[in-house]
């Protein structure tokens, strides 16, 4: 049996949400709501007493599995490995379909954010790229095109 029943969210933990709100929503991804959470639910849940985040949930237009991006207040949040390759152990992208890939990459390009390599093309079925977004966020973007 199956503990699972189904996948809600990632949680991605920002510096600057509202740089990085900003970048997927260039994506095409929407806002469903933000707040600040502290007390004694959210010290219990991560293990760190007095914390202090703001979060933001996004979800694609489907409807699908959503992105928490939270930003500490308190404590200050540790930096990461923003330059991390495809190697580096630990999650490493956020993967979505898009219609155009081409559009989406040019979308993130004009404001700011570059490829990792370059788009690359398996077989004749996908289309993909990995886009490096703010604060190293990986986010892969694939195109079926078979």
């Amino acid at each position: 049996m199956s503990h699972i029943q189904r996948f809600d969210h990632v949680g991605i933990t920002v510096a600057d949400l509202d740089s990085v709100i900003d970048f997927f929503v260039t994506l095409g991804l929407e806002v469903e709501g933000r707040m600040f959470i502290e007390g004694e639910f959210l010290d219990t849940v991560i293990g760190i007493s007095g914390s202090r985040t703001e979060i933001a949930m996004l979800r694609s237009p489907d409807g699908g599995t959503a992105i928490e991006l939270s930003s500490f207040a308190r404590p200050e949040h540790l930096p990461g490995s923003p330059g991390a390759m495809a190697n580096e152990l630990g999650i490493r992208n956020v993967a979505f379909e898009v219609a155009d890939l081409q559009a989406a990459v040019d979308a993130v390009g004009a404001v700011g954010y570059d490829l990792v390599g370059a788009i690359g093309q398996y077989e004749n079925a996908w289309k993909m790229a990995y886009v490096r977004g703010p604060e190293g966020i990986i986010v892969s973007l694939a195109q079926r095109i078979g």
